[in-house]
């Protein structure tokens, strides 16, 4: 009898964390939640590295002179803060971490369809991100996160082609992670999980992988031909060779908005999971909200000339181009919609993944609003290249993707780690985050109204008011970030242990222990309902 208690005590301590401890089983490891993790401690460092740099540059735009650091610096700052936050922690944050670690449980399945393939792509995306960072480090880029020509290709100095290198090989890392998921939800789906009774989150990030597959070998060529004319003076995109010089914004922007999406499918995918949840009530317009992701990701294909209405494009290219931002707000209204509907008369629960979920909900309303402003041709004349683009920008990705992707970390910590957070402390977290948020990027708004620039250290002092908010603001946000990493790694050791489903919540990854076992499931699933099954809650059963 004591014989058979130790094997069940050993079997409950079995699960992905204790399947060996060294450092070698982790580097070679094809388990699909390991390689999460592993995604999930290089995007971490990049974040803060990227922060790191927002952080002075902030302090710099506290006063009107250039008094901390001089203008070559500043622009190697804002190019490494833009260039890490954007290609190492927005694209990769949500599909390669969380999407690695939940995609295979939450379709019933015992890993991604390549795990091979799957540890390949982290092996190239912390590659290439140590490559670009060293090269940042060791003398940076001044041209800006999009390498505009002709100042990448003719005039500047700094190690363009290094960095160009090294997102051209974090680019390839993003394309095996959007085939491996691609394949993994065609062919691995649980016995009766049927297209639509997929979680949103896996449509989201099915829908984001299409984007990623598509959309990133533009990336990649246009980075090559960049790096050609850079090189081999190759006539490309320099008129006075025979190139044209609006060939690579057309090709950049090309990749560059529907990247937009790859930062923001995933979060709606995160916030369709948690609402639900929290609200105790099935999605509203499960379909439509299925819909509205592929549609979006359809939309964002058609709508890169946006971003070139003052570049000397076509008026008429220009009026389709506006027409069609217009068009993609309908999609993603219709989930703001169906999300306000799903909240309506449910049993709502403000546990901190639901504040950090509401909080997407009203700053990508916000950034959506104020998209509708710049997709306007005759606003946009004014409004481009000031602040308000800045602002915009922000709201969609800052309030947006890293909100969603906070709310997503405190959602399935548990699951991830076996241990649950203090949530008085997630509550505090999420609210600091918001404050800070709005109070550094919403003067921004009345910046670019007013016609101050961005990009420029230096500015009069009219400005100096409303800069001095959104630097007290970047302060207030950064201990809000600082916050969830102290308590979840304090969780580790301290954190009360969590059952397989903390939250009530439905889905085929909360039937699973916490931490989940290296296989997944004991044996495979069958699924014979909608993946959001909520009944009207009784009190034993809301969430604390």
């Amino acid at each position: 009898m004591q014989a058979q208690q130790d094997d069940v005590a050993v079997e409950a301590t079995r699960n992905y964390l204790t399947e060996g401890f060294t450092l070698w089983s982790w580097l070679r490891t094809h388990d699909h939640k390991r390689i999460a993790l592993l995604y999930l401690v290089s995007i971490t460092a990049f974040f803060f590295v990227g922060g790191a740099a927002a952080t002075l540059i902030r302090l710099e735009l506290a006063t009107p002179e250039a008094d901390l650091v001089t203008h070559e610096t500043y622009n190697v700052l804002f190019t490494m803060h833009g260039v890490i936050m954007v290609w190492l922690f927005l694209i990769p944050s949500i599909p390669s971490a969380l999407g690695n670690f939940l995609m295979p449980m939450m379709i019933g399945a015992r890993d991604l369809a390549f795990p091979r393939l799957n540890l390949a792509s982290w092996y190239l995306y912390l590659g290439g991100g140590i490559f670009t960072i060293a090269a940042l480090i060791a003398g940076g880029v001044d041209t800006g996160w999009t390498f505009y020509t002709p100042f990448s290709t003719l005039f500047s100095n700094t190690n363009v082609i290094l960095v160009l290198l090294g997102v051209f090989i974090v680019g390839f890392s993003s394309i095996l992670t959007g085939i491996n998921f691609i394949v993994t939800v065609h062919t691995m789906r649980a016995p009766g999980m049927t297209w639509f009774r997929l979680p949103l989150f896996v449509w989201a990030n099915y829908a984001t992988s299409i984007i990623l597959v598509l959309a990133t070998p533009v990336l990649a060529m246009t980075l090559l031909l960049l790096g050609a004319e850079r090189l081999l003076h190759v006539g490309i995109f320099d008129p006075a060779l025979g190139g044209d010089p609006l060939l690579f914004q057309h090709l950049f922007w090309f990749y560059s908005h529907p990247a937009v999406y790859i930062m923001v499918l995933p979060a709606m995918g995160v916030v369709s999971e948690i609402v639900p949840c929290f609200a105790r009530k099935r999605v509203f317009g499960y379909r439509f909200m299925a819909y509205a992701i592929l549609g979006i990701a359809v939309i964002g294909f058609m709508v890169w000339g946006h971003h070139m209405f003052v570049s000397g494009q076509s008026v008429y290219a220009g009026l389709v181009f506006s027409l069609l931002s217009f068009l993609v707000a309908i999609p993603s209204a219709i989930k703001v919609f169906n999300w306000t509907a799903t909240l309506y008369k449910g049993t709502i629960t403000f546990s901190a993944p639901m504040l950090y979920a509401l909080g997407f909900i009203g700053l990508f309303t916000i950034g959506g609003l104020t998209g509708l402003i710049l997709a306007s041709l005759a606003a946009d004349v004014h409004l481009t290249d000031t602040y308000f683009v800045v602002a915009h920008f922000h709201y969609i990705m800052v309030g947006g993707a890293v909100m969603a992707y906070f709310g997503a970390l405190h959602f399935w910590w548990p699951k991830i780690s076996g241990r649950m957070y203090p949530e008085m402390w997630g509550r505090v977290a999420a609210v600091i985050i918001f404050f800070g948020f709005n109070l550094t990027f919403f003067p921004q708004f009345l910046l670019g109204y007013e016609g101050m620039p961005r990009r420029y250290h230096t500015y009069p002092e009219q400005f100096q008011v409303l800069h001095l908010l959104s630097s007290a603001g970047a302060s207030v946000l950064a201990a809000g970030y600082l916050l969830p990493l102290g308590y979840f790694l304090w969780s580790l050791l301290y954190g009360k242990r969590a059952g397989p489903n903390p939250w009530q919540a439905t889905g085929l990854e909360w039937q699973t222990p916490s931490p989940p076992p290296k296989e997944n499931f004991a044996v495979t699933p069958t699924v014979t309902e909608e993946a959001y099954a909520y009944q009207p809650a009784t009190s034993a059963q809301v969430p604390q």
